[in-house]
């Protein structure tokens, strides 16, 4: 089976295309992406019971595969930037407490995976936040890619192709939905900015 790094991390991959470009294309892969069915969803909250066991091991072990697997990566994170040492990165504090967050975030996306309004609330308001972040979404699924990764080890004989199809396809649903909340929150940026005489007219249909 291996891990899905092509599988996740090809669909995030929009270099070399203009911003309209990516605002489409993102829009497509929002459209596109399935919602995880209920045999995936119980066997993804199965799976969860299992890992959460050892959430700060794997967000520290999914960070550094990060770094190595694409360590353009780093320029979005000011505090790794300039680290080359990646066993110094294995033993950071900081690490750590990032990681936390991300896995913090699975957690909820997981608990949430059959109440579909809070999952789009929660998703597309990080990926509005990363907006903010100088994070862009041709990096999220990489993440996604290598949880995958991370915690094949630690399911064992659990881990089967059914299962990682399940998790592949809830990081992409939600990886989807960050993406729209990503180009939602740069083009409300984008209207702030504009002058008054450069905003389009707005014809009063007001009776």
């Amino acid at each position: 089976m291996g891990c899905a790094i092509s599988g996740l991390a090809a669909k995030a991959d929009f270099g070399g295309r203009s911003r309209e470009e990516d605002a489409d294309a993102d829009a497509d892969a929002a459209a596109a992406a399935a919602h995880p069915s209920e045999d995936q969803i119980q066997m993804i909250k199965e799976s969860w019971r299992v890992i959460r066991d050892d959430i700060a091991k794997v967000g520290i072990i999914m960070f550094v595969r990060l770094f190595e697997t694409h360590p353009e990566c780093k320029d979005v994170f000011f505090l790794f930037r300039d680290v080359e040492d990646l066993e110094r990165l294995r033993t950071s504090r900081e690490l750590r407490a990032h990681g936390l967050r991300v896995m913090s975030f699975i957690e909820k996306s997981v608990a949430r995976l059959d109440q579909l309004e809070r999952l789009e609330a929660l998703a597309l308001e990080l990926g509005k936040s990363h907006f903010h972040y100088n994070a862009p979404p041709k990096y999220y699924s990489y993440v996604g890619a290598e949880f995958i990764c991370a915690v094949q080890p630690i399911l064992k004989e659990r881990w089967t192709a059914e299962l990682e199809e399940a998790w592949k396809t809830m990081f992409q649903y939600v990886t989807s939905l960050m993406r729209q909340g990503y180009q939602e929150e740069s083009a409300r940026q984008r209207h702030l900015t504009l002058s008054p005489r450069d905003r389009p007219e707005r014809s009063n249909t007001a009776l």
